[in-house]
């Protein structure tokens, strides 16, 4: 990967209070490529831009450590090339992470480079509809997607996968509206514990984060 790249990396997790040391950065800059290397055959990613993609893929899935810290096991649903599910992976080695996507190519390249890189990943080619048994997919502590924009469709889903006392994280954009995701969550039988916003450093793009658990 270029010096760009590697820039807008370490200017990211600095900014997101998160060191970066030399074996998390040498296993991102190598998932970085083989993700590029391919998406040349196989479509994962609109993204080319090694900058771009350094934060919009890698600090982006990064920012969700603080709430994934202390878990044992991730469920990334609609995981697509493995994000957030395989950053998290590399900055808590411990994190047991299993990557859902219904393109089987998809998840074989989310097999692939877990394996290249030594992570404790699964890559399961399923489609999440709330049936976990049926699906192969386990109960996890933390349950989270970037393929689900909405709270309303998302929650409902996810807390059909949560291990007992697990939490779901809602991924969220600039505009939350915090009214319709309490309500989102009560629907669904969550309770929000706790909302935080950031800002990727680089684009200034604003974020925030949902965290919810079971009432």
């Amino acid at each position: 990967m270029d010096a760009p790249f590697a820039e807008v990396l370490e200017e990211g997790a600095r900014a997101l209070g998160l060191p970066l040391d030399p074996a998390m950065r040498a296993k991102l800059e190598r998932y970085a490529d083989r993700l590029l290397a391919w998406n040349r055959k196989v479509n994962l990613t609109a993204i080319t831009d090694p900058a771009e993609l350094a934060e919009k893929h890698l600090v982006d899935s990064l920012a969700l450590v603080p709430e994934v810290t202390g878990a044992a096991t991730l469920l990334d649903i609609g995981s697509g090339a493995g994000l957030p599910g395989i950053p998290l992976a590399i900055a808590l080695p411990s994190l047991e992470v299993t990557c859902c996507d219904t393109v089987a190519k998809k998840v074989a390249f989310v097999k692939a480079v877990a394996a290249e890189l030594d992570l404790r990943v699964r890559g399961v080619a399923a489609r999440a509809e709330g049936n976990p048994g049926r699906e192969g997919l386990p109960g996890a502590e933390v349950v989270v997607s970037r393929a689900f924009a909405e709270p309303a469709r998302w929650l409902p889903l996810a807390v059909r996968y949560l291990a007992p006392g697990g939490r779901v994280l809602a991924t969220l954009g600039r505009e939350v509206d915090e009214e319709a995701l309490q309500q989102a969550g009560v629907k669904a039988g969550l309770e929000v514990v706790s909302l935080r916003r950031f800002t990727l450093s680089r684009s200034g793009a604003a974020r925030a984060v949902a965290s919810l658990r079971a009432r």
